[in-house]
């Protein structure tokens, strides 16, 4: 009895040690949580005090954001679960089957990540106070969960979003509390604290990885493989909160426990706010069919993922009046979220056992879908498959080479239907029997079986239809013979007899390969026709890089060999600029291709998703220069500075004058590219080719607006609404492969439709992408109204507007930058069109 007593009062004695030593929220940061938004400089402080004085609290750094902002994770367990970390880890691996051997331990890793999105800014102050109720020795119930749980909180995904969000409004908030909505602090500016750095939504972003946020948290992530995974969120004011289970389209591959835990987790979690009188909502909005989120890519990679919306955004501040006239405050929006992080980790700790045998059993299940193997043909463009490749190693999902030759059956992604094919030994293989079967079938899978037509977002994103690939779905095993072969690394070798040297164009690798060389400025010559010189064949839209016309660079020869081997780009030779085939290299259809320089559009009214897309792009991939341009400022800007002006999608609220300085410096020879809502600028104005319909005929063919039922009922609007709505569609497009914004393309281009926006083909101008025929709809939901406009309409366009072009791309070619299809068609446009 002595010993237990003693035992008891050393806990006690220790326990208010730590308290002295580990200091509360709002005793280290000065203020109560909820009284201001905190920095995010101050986050990192706080839990790097808390690691410092608590050694069951494990902090680590995995990267930084490109505003050099350090992005990190804290493991909280109980003392004895954190020396043995790295073995908890091993042991989730090998429930995977992504490490060999059986697990020695019971203990589910729950993972919680916090403001993703930067401006749903109460996700990181809930972060902190969840960490110090986990550490608080007044929270002994807290401690039990620990026992058996490896807690890890990430308090802020969005670090760069985060901190535009936070430091505006701390400048703008009143002193005295002003719930007013159109006070200034509630009405945040273009382009808002959601995205990140690139103005890219990170919360798309998990499968895809484009950014180099969620290449860092998932090169974790993938170590890790958790169990649980909450990705905390804010939503509109008016909402109140919501949280699993989640509202129908389930994908088909989530399994029936994934489902029955989120019905556990959510019951139980109503019971806290039932307790509270906090209301909420379930099963609704917020699907689990796209796999990029933070919710579905852990529930395809066998964990609970689940998704957490709080009422609020960027609009509530620190608090603002409802419709309902309460005053929502931070205060409270931070307990709710607490409360929720909290209830994930005791429900998975009283759940531990099954929970994990669960995760087991589904790395252990034969494959589900229909199509259980995929071959990617051996023979499509080098950078593509590279590309598919490296994506395919970032999310762990395994590949092998063929290594044989046999006739198949499969369906084609390209035909949109089953066809026999012939297998060659240089095809790759990816089938399902592997950890990563689920993520594999779903990622590659043609078309997504939809329970409900009404989704979050798009429904569609097959990698072959993304990268650009004649591909094959099979419903039966194929195992390749061979591992796939690392790619060679090009060498090429400097020749100075070489007169000039030629490179394929088929891919966005040339077009970064290009840029440079452009920068470095060394003159290159586009090929308008096919050609053949010293017994090998090029396509058109190749490059040559000759000797004649480089005389004035310096090493001339040695920097273009330099630059190809960075690029991994291998170089073709001519001995002679007498063309075996095609036409001769001083032809005039051999145009030489200028630098352009390039200026794109921001600012209110442009979506700052694709700005961000463009900005990305040319930054980060093509590693070349562009301005950014306040689009307010369109009407006294020197335009002649630029070759080429992009308008992004958005809705532009220009006037005679800014709509008069852009036409005549696209007359004087500008290039201007319009991408997809920037398109209403044009379409049916007087000046400009683009019409919705080319004829009044046609407009009473294609036009459905008008068969809306007006009587009918009011809960069935949302549902007729979609007939008219375009939700990620898939459209095989048809491409002029002898017009420069087509070169590359064969012939054919996938794209992904987003709107159900029209346009008729052009008159007297360049249809250089059109879709024909309603057979060309690949995948992906479309409504039926939406669907039939497509018939004869256009997709890519160039109307040539005195000496300069307008390019009009109507589905967007840079979507998430993961539409790796649609980079070739930028590059054309900027780089080709025109020249």
């Amino acid at each position: 009895m002595k010993r237990k007593l003693l035992i008891t009062l050393s806990f006690i004695i220790l326990s208010f040690i730590a308290q002295g030593q580990t200091k509360s929220p709002a005793v280290f940061l000065g203020y109560q949580l909820g009284e201001r938004f905190t920095p995010h400089h101050r986050i990192v402080d706080y839990f790097e005090h808390v690691a410092a004085h608590n050694d069951n609290v494990k902090l680590e750094y995995y990267g930084e954001t490109f505003e050099k902002r350090p992005l990190m994770v804290v493991w909280v367990s109980a003392q004895g679960n954190i020396d043995q970390l790295e073995e908890i880890r091993m042991d989730n691996l090998r429930r995977t089957g992504l490490e060999t051997g059986s697990p020695s331990n019971q203990i589910p890793i729950t993972w919680l990540s916090y403001n993703v999105h930067g401006n749903e800014a109460v996700s990181s102050e809930a972060a902190m106070k969840t960490l110090w109720a986990l550490v608080d020795p007044a929270k002994s119930n807290n401690k039990t969960w620990l026992q058996n749980n490896m807690v890890v909180i990430d308090p802020c995904v969005n670090p760069d979003g985060r901190d535009r969000y936070v430091n505006w409004y701390n400048q703008k908030m009143n002193t005295q509390l002003q719930p007013d909505i159109q006070s200034t602090e509630h009405q945040e500016p273009w382009p808002g604290g959601r995205a990140n750095h690139y103005l890219f939504d990170l919360n798309r972003d998990w499968a895809w990885q484009t950014q180099q946020e969620s290449q860092q948290r998932m090169a974790l992530y993938q170590q890790w493989m958790p169990n649980i995974h909450l990705d905390f969120h804010e939503q509109g004011i008016n909402s109140p909160y919501y949280f699993a289970p989640a509202a129908v389209p389930l994908h088909r591959q989530l399994s029936d426990y994934q489902l029955e835990f989120q019905e556990t987790f959510g019951r139980q979690n109503a019971a806290y706010f039932d307790k509270n009188d906090w209301f909420y909502f379930t099963k609704e909005v917020f699907d689990l069919l796209y796999p990029s989120y933070g919710d579905t890519y852990p529930m395809f990679n066998g964990a609970i993922g689940m998704t957490i919306e709080q009422g609020g955004s960027g609009a509530a501040g620190i608090g603002v009046h409802t419709a309902e006239s309460d005053t929502l405050t931070l205060k409270e929006r931070i307990k709710h979220h607490h409360t929720t992080g909290l209830t994930a980790i005791e429900v998975t700790s009283k759940n531990a056992s099954r929970l994990l045998s669960e995760f087991e059993a589904y790395f252990d299940q034969s494959p589900q879908g229909k199509y259980k193997s995929f071959v990617i043909k051996g023979d499509n463009s080098e950078g593509r498959i590279t590309g598919l490749l490296a994506l395919l190693d970032k999310n762990k999902i395994q590949y092998s080479q063929s290594g044989k030759s046999t006739s198949l059956r499969g369906y084609s992604y390209q035909k949109g239907k089953e066809e026999a094919f012939n297998l060659e030994k240089e095809d790759i293989i990816i089938n399902a029997w592997q950890p990563k079967s689920v993520l594999t079938q779903v990622l590659f899978e043609p078309e997504a079986q939809l329970q409900d037509s009404l989704t979050y977002d798009i429904t569609s994103w097959a990698l072959p239809y993304a990268y650009g690939l004649a591909a094959y779905a099979l419903e039966e095993k194929l195992e390749g013979s061979t591992t796939y072969p690392q790619p060679e690394v090009v060498n090429n070798e400097v020749d100075n007899s070489t007169l000039g040297y030629l490179v394929a164009w088929n891919d966005v690798k040339q077009a970064t390969f290009l840029a440079e060389l452009l920068q470095e400025g060394i003159r290159i010559r586009s090929a308008a026709y096919p050609f053949a010189v010293d017994g090998k064949s090029y396509p058109t839209g190749s490059l040559i890089i000759t000797r004649g016309g480089n005389d004035y660079v310096k090493n001339f020869h040695q920097k273009v060999t330099q630059l190809a081997n960075k690029h991994q780009i291998t170089l073709g030779t001519a001995s002679t600029g007498f063309m075996d085939s095609g036409k001769d290299f001083g032809s005039s259809t051999v145009r030489t291709i200028k630098a352009p320089k390039i200026a794109v559009f921001s600012g209110e009214g442009v979506s700052s998703l694709n700005f961000g897309e463009v900005w990305h792009f040319f930054e980060q991939q093509l590693n070349y220069p562009i301005a950014v341009l306040n689009a307010s400022d369109a009407g006294h800007l020197n335009l002649e500075k630029y070759d080429v002006l992009i308008l992004p999608s958005g809705s532009y609220n220009w006037e005679n004058g800014e709509m008069k300085n852009i036409t005549e410096w696209t007359k004087a020879g500008g290039k201007l590219i319009a991408i997809e809502g920037a398109l209403e600028l044009f379409v049916d104005k007087e000046g400009f080719g683009l019409s919705t319909f080319i004829s009044d005929q046609q407009k009473v063919t294609f036009d459905t607006d008008q068969e809306e039922d007006l009587t009918s009922p009011y809960r069935d609007r949302e549902r007729q609404a979609i007939s008219n709505y375009a939700a990620g569609a898939v459209f095989e497009v048809d491409m002029d492969s002898t017009y420069s914004l087509g070169f590359g393309t064969g012939g054919k281009y996938y794209s992904l439709k987003n709107n159900p926006n029209r346009y008729s083909f052009l008159n007297n101008c360049i249809n250089a992408g059109v879709i024909h025929s309603l057979d060309q709809h690949r995948a992906g939901f479309i409504g039926y109204k939406a669907k039939a406009k497509m018939k004869e309409s256009l997709v890519f366009g160039v109307e040539n507007m005195g000496k300069g072009q307008l390019i009009y791309l109507v589905d967007n070619p840079l979507f998430r930058s993961f539409w790796e299809n649609g980079k070739l068609i930028m590059a054309n446009a900027v780089f080709l069109v025109g020249n």
